[in-house]
């Protein structure tokens, strides 16, 4: 910060790290994506919809549960979910603890979906990103994710 409180600029260095973070990322999600889609036929919303439901006790959740877990905002993740209905992954039913809630709960068909897609992703991961980094490079880059996400989840 500068003595005004306004964040100094990133000097050369700063911006280099920035800059090819930045890229790796969007980069990186991108082939995630289409390679998923073109794979398996879903999109990273269904997969990351199918994956917390299959990871939920009784694969159910309440809408508001899976919009904080999906970081989808709440109309955009309520046409998914209908979506995902519609095609058979999940079923949609009424919340008995709330007359407007409403419960997801993946379908036979869409744990055979994910059961199916799972390893397809898992390849992905490999090939993009494991595959490329040493044993210590690894090491790293968790420690290096575990400090950012320790400070985004305010924990610094």
């Amino acid at each position: 910060m500068t003595s005004s409180g306004t964040a100094a600029w990133l000097d050369p260095r700063e911006q280099r790290v920035w800059q090819v973070f930045f890229e790796m990322q969007d980069q990186f999600w991108r082939r995630m994506a289409r390679e998923l889609h073109r794979d398996t036929g879903l999109s990273e919303a269904d997969f990351v919809v199918l994956t917390v439901l299959d990871e939920a006790p009784e694969g159910r959740l309440r809408a508001y549960e899976l919009s904080a877990v999906a970081q989808m905002e709440k109309s955009r993740l309520h046409h998914h979910l209908q979506r995902m209905v519609e095609r058979g992954l999940l079923t949609r039913e009424a919340s008995a603890d709330t007359p407007r809630g409403a419960v997801y709960a993946i379908t036979a068909d869409g744990r055979a979906v994910f059961a199916a897609a799972a390893p397809v992703r898992a390849a992905h991961v490999r090939t993009w990103l494991i595959d490329h980094l040493t044993g210590a490079q690894l090491d790293v880059l968790e420690d290096i994710s575990q400090a950012v996400l320790k400070n985004l989840k305010g924990g610094s």
